[in-house]
């Protein structure tokens, strides 16, 4: 990512949201390999939200909790996010869609990247419905990620489409956030 002549850019405050919550499950050890392999990016400050440290409400409150409002703080100050999603059944986990739910103007106007994993289909049926709930929150959801299919041998090939995804993801979060300081964002 090139840097305007004259003016030194901050780092893209990039939230890494680990979507499962289940017992047993591999996400956090997908999410630790992705924030090393990002981490490594000196235009990039990660912050990692594991939903699992998460205690939000079994229902939906008519106000917000600390644990809400803390997450909701955290989609407000991030530039972007890279959503770490396994798929189950053909989608992403209810944790998710809960904590997604969350916030609102918080996502909008900026980039979203996504890490699937899951057997055979890479997590990809899981990130294609991301996909449509993201654009309802008003952001720019990336073509190019990462899917990785559990049956498979880690290999250089995961860690060129996550420096792609990185890439592109540095793009569009700049874009975004200097197009979101120069106008508001309307909805």
């Amino acid at each position: 990512m090139e840097e305007p002549r004259g003016r030194e850019m901050s780092p893209l405050r990039v939230a890494v949201i680990i979507g499962s919550t289940r017992e047993g499950r591999i996400g956090d050890e997908i999410g630790r390999w992705f924030t090393k392999l990002a981490g490594g990016r000196s235009e990039l400050e990660l912050s990692v939200v594991d939903l699992v440290d998460c205690d939000f409400p079994v229902r939906y409150p008519d106000r917000a909790t600390r644990e809400i409002r803390d997450f909701t703080a955290q989609v407000a100050g991030a530039d972007a996010y890279v959503i770490v999603t396994p798929e189950y059944n053909r989608s992403f986990p209810a944790s998710l869609k809960q904590a997604i739910d969350y916030a609102y103007d918080e996502w909008h106007a900026k980039p979203v990247a996504f890490v699937s994993y899951g057997h055979g289909s890479s997590g990809l049926y899981a990130v294609e419905q991301l996909r449509s709930v993201f654009t309802e929150l008003h952001t720019v959801t990336l073509r190019n990620g990462v899917g990785i299919n559990l049956l498979d041998e880690p290999g250089e090939a995961r860690d060129r489409a996550a420096e792609r995804m990185l890439d592109q993801l540095g793009w569009w979060g700049v874009a975004l956030r200097e197009a979101r300081a120069a106008r508001p964002y309307i909805c």
